[in-house]
């Protein structure tokens, strides 16, 4: 029995999640604008950074579209050799997911355009402002070696054929909703999952991801802050499923804790 008059279940074995290669995928897919490193031609060997908005390809290669007249085309001309950095957003940078591509640049040819002018402003609508000027042009950074940070203790390099033949996660785009619905509407909820389903004596928690396979809580004990995760009983590929299974899981643990 424990302090608040209930007996924790004990911890479930540790839940599937999405392989690093699939977060790597998602976080590419979910942003819109990361940082680019290049090789310095007025500094030679120096890295010179700049902020590079970019759209992934089918294969999560980044394209950019870029002036001549920028620092980091012509420095791209001089040497290919780039990095670009994805970053979660939010409060707490260095415990959310990034991952670094490093490969070369790519000035793409006529024959790929078109493919690549549709990626691009469909992520980035403004362009159509400058997309056809003649001093824009559409480069690609071809991947050789990625590697990942999904936060604290958890990061790895990745093999570049894995990081493209896998797939953004099906709850990216919805992922948001369900944790703001989940944090603002359904609070008891989260911490019966914590207490039944992950075995703290949760006095407070906080739904901090999502994905086809599970969710991750911020669970707050009398010791302290903790994370958790907690595993769908089957995949998930829709909000309205998730939706059911959330139900679903929730009167099970109704029942478990009765």
């Amino acid at each position: 029995m424990s302090r608040h008059g209930h007996t924790a279940g004990a911890p479930e074995p540790t839940a599937p999640e999405p392989s690093f290669a699939e977060q790597a995928r998602t976080l590419l897919h979910l942003g819109r604008t990361g940082t680019l490193g290049t090789v310095s031609r007025r500094h030679p060997g120096h890295p010179f950074v700049s902020v590079m908005p970019y759209a992934p390809d089918e294969r999560g290669r980044p394209l950019f579209l870029i002036s001549t007249l920028a620092m980091h085309t012509q420095n791209l001309e001089a040497d290919p050799r780039a990095s670009l950095l994805v970053a979660q957003p939010g409060a707490d940078p260095l415990a959310l997911a990034r991952v670094t591509l490093m490969g070369r640049g790519r000035r793409l040819p006529a024959a790929d355009r078109a493919g690549a002018r549709e990626a691009y402003l469909a992520r980035h609508p403004n362009a159509i402002h400058w997309v056809d000027f003649d001093d824009f042009a559409f480069w690609r950074l071809d991947l050789g070696d990625v590697y990942f940070v999904g936060g604290f203790g958890a990061m790895d390099w990745l093999t570049v054929t894995g990081y493209e033949a896998a797939r953004p996660d099906p709850l990216a785009e919805a992922g948001p909703g369900i944790i703001e619905h989940m944090n603002r509407d359904h609070a008891d909820a989260l911490i019966l999952y914590a207490r039944v389903l992950g075995g703290l004596s949760a006095e407070a928690a906080e739904m901090v991801a999502v994905d086809r396979l599970g969710f991750k809580l911020r669970v707050r004990t009398d010791d302290g802050l903790h994370g958790r995760r907690i595993g769908f009983p089957a995949e998930v590929t829709t909000a309205e499923a998730c939706r059911v299974v959330l139900i679903e899981m929730l009167a099970g643990c109704r029942r478990r804790a009765s």
